[in-house]
């Protein structure tokens, strides 16, 4: 897939072919939103917390007789049956919401969010930016990009450029991120996604160096058990004990 690549002017320097290991792979939705909810979730805080009766301020003397009087039996003022007592089965601040994800499967719902955002033509290059800090500067460059200035726009970093990320941290919706950082929930949120040059390359050298390394260490883990398998065919040498003497013929000799 071929993308255009604009300078830091606005002006269109050409095009850039995007790595098919990372935007042309087969997309699992199940997987993006599993990924999402995730990271959602580790996120969330429990905030809502209700007192339970043990923390109710209150006399624990019981208010009315148990019977005789014709109402209902009841206890003491905290209970949740009555004005001022405790909440039943109420929210408790030490609720956990985080969830657990496989890493080969949070690797399969980036990789298929970045195809996602690939196949939807929202994926535009920048070949660099200057280092000078200017937000004029960076809203001159968003109005001449193929971008919808007010919707939410990411920025795809190779490193630490302050001059990008100082630049566009005052205009609304505008994201810088480190391609070391790429998640599903920021590729997925944008509308607009812009790869510097240098990110893709770096990118390709992250998320495709660990799954080559992954072949080529389960090969020569096969090969080691096939080897461990020949050797434990190998016949085993018995030692025989030496016969015990009968008790007639010590008594013989």
């Amino acid at each position: 897939m071929i993308i255009d690549v604009y300078t830091a002017t606005g002006e269109k320097k050409g095009t850039v072919e995007l790595p098919s290991a990372l935007f042309d792979v087969p997309i699992h939705t199940g997987l993006m939103h599993q990924a999402v909810m995730q990271q959602q979730g580790n996120r969330r805080a429990a905030i809502a917390h209700v007192k339970t009766r043990s923390e109710i301020r209150g006399s624990t003397r019981k208010i009315q007789p148990q019977k005789g009087t014709g109402h209902a039996r009841k206890g003491s003022i905290r209970s949740s049956l009555l004005k001022g007592g405790n909440k039943a089965f109420g929210p408790r601040n030490v609720a956990n919401f985080s969830r657990s994800m496989p890493h080969s499967m949070r690797r399969v719902a980036l990789l298929s969010s970045l195809s996602y955002q690939a196949k939807r033509g929202v994926i535009v290059g920048l070949e660099s930016y200057p280092e000078t800090v200017k937000t004029k500067q960076a809203f001159t460059l968003l109005q001449k990009l193929p971008v919808s200035i007010g919707r939410p726009i990411l920025f795809i970093l190779p490193e630490r450029l302050s001059g990008l990320m100082l630049s566009v941290r005052n205009i609304p919706r505008v994201k810088t991120l480190l391609v070391n950082y790429l998640n599903p929930e920021d590729i997925l949120h944008a509308q607009h996604v812009i790869f510097l040059t240098e990110a893709l390359k770096k990118a390709e050298q992250i998320f495709t160096a660990k799954k080559q390394r992954v072949s080529q260490e389960i090969p020569a883990k096969v090969h080691a058990g096939k080897k461990s398998e020949k050797s434990s065919t190998k016949p085993k040498t018995v030692k025989k004990a030496p016969a015990k003497k009968s008790a007639k013929s010590s008594k013989k000799s």
